[in-house]
């Protein structure tokens, strides 16, 4: 915490009959798994959820993410792989003692404080991730590679991978490190790691990818070429991204980039029609879920790297200091709260 914080108060939102049961069942779920404990304070500390005045005073955490291309490499040209996959990774993470009281929350049934690391704080994806590497410090770029709650196992033959699986898997044991076996692939010749089909062969895009692209009818305009350069970008991880973002009546889109000696390039083109509910958004909450898809589309590219994102600032500047936001724009604004990003006005036609 920066050193001047104080303790922040906010008042309770009010709930319907219906929201309630729901958050009724959810409260009652995360106690009986030991996530949430009831918390009483002579102070009075009654902190919402909604995580956004926290994380404006927490001292960010920069510890690196793996580089996405360096761990494809080191996990590709093997005949052997085991996925493992992390349950509800981020309630895996014991949060201090001392440190429980600053995720307070309340509601109609009670007040809470979190035992183990909730989604929307910002400094949640660092602190998995040094997790992860402190727990698996001397197997990484050895036996297997982890990013985030994603863990990679391969070997040179089968027994050779049998062997590293079952040292992965006690040190899981050792470490009350739980997995989530329905997501879990054992003794497979290839698999998909971080969005790229990795097997002995090497490194490949998902053939889904490639059949979009050579779909695609050969550019005949300066336009077509520069849409079909898109298409084939690939990133520059010393560098930040850019993702502009627009929404309209009827659709949303979005567009990956970055910019190298001032001149902007594109990595990856996103849209998708909305749905007959998402049309009577506000024009607001549509720009607003315009940059949540972007942000969800491109994840694999963005998380851990600074953001800057070309939208209507003055609507989301808004929206991001709003008290009392529906329950749709919260969930929103909590998957916006992992990332690293810097918003920036871009109106209209600039913003393409």
């Amino acid at each position: 915490m920066e050193e001047e914080a104080k303790p922040i108060r906010q008042p309770q939102r009010r709930l319907n009959p219906h929201l309630q049961e729901v958050v009724r069942a959810e409260v009652l779920k995360l106690l009986q798994a030991g996530i949430i404990i009831p918390y009483l304070t002579a102070l009075g500390l009654e902190v919402c959820i909604d995580y956004r005045k926290l994380n404006a005073v927490t001292r960010k955490d920069h510890f690196p993410l793996p580089f996405i291309d360096q761990v494809l490499e080191r996990v590709s040209g093997h005949p052997f792989y085991c996925f493992l996959d992390g349950y509800s990774g981020y309630f895996q993470i014991e949060i201090d003692v001392e440190d429980q009281e600053k995720t307070t929350f309340t509601c109609p049934f009670g007040t809470y404080a979190y035992r183990r690391m909730p989604f929307g704080l910002c400094n949640a994806p660092a602190t998995f991730q040094r997790c992860m590497l402190s727990i698996f410090s001397d197997m990484v770029e050895r036996i297997m590679e982890v990013f985030m709650d994603d863990i990679t196992i391969y070997g040179g033959t089968f027994e050779e991978c049998l062997v590293n699986l079952e040292a992965v898997l006690n040190r899981c044991i050792e470490k009350d490190l739980v997995l989530n076996w329905e997501k879990c692939h054992f003794m497979v010749h290839q698999g998909i790691v971080l969005g790229h089909i990795i097997s002995e062969k090497g490194i490949e895009v998902d053939k889904a990818k490639v059949e979009l692209i050579v779909k695609l009818p050969s550019p005949t305009t300066v336009k077509g070429v520069r849409q079909f350069l898109g298409h084939a970008g690939a990133p520059n991880w010393q560098l930040p991204f850019e993702v502009m973002c627009d929404a309209s009546d009827f659709a949303i889109g979005a567009v990956l980039g970055q910019r190298e000696d001032g001149k902007p390039y594109v990595i990856y083109y996103a849209s998708k029609t909305l749905n007959e509910a998402q049309r009577n958004y506000t024009t607001t909450e549509k720009e607003l879920l315009a940059v949540v898809f972007a942000l969800d589309k491109f994840r694999a590219y963005l998380v851990g790297s600074f953001i800057i994102v070309f939208t209507d600032h003055s609507a989301l500047k808004y929206l991001l200091t709003k008290q009392d936001a529906k329950a749709r724009l919260i969930r929103w604004i909590l998957l916006l709260q992992e990332f690293d990003l810097q918003i920036r006005d871009k109106k209209g036609v600039e913003n393409v």
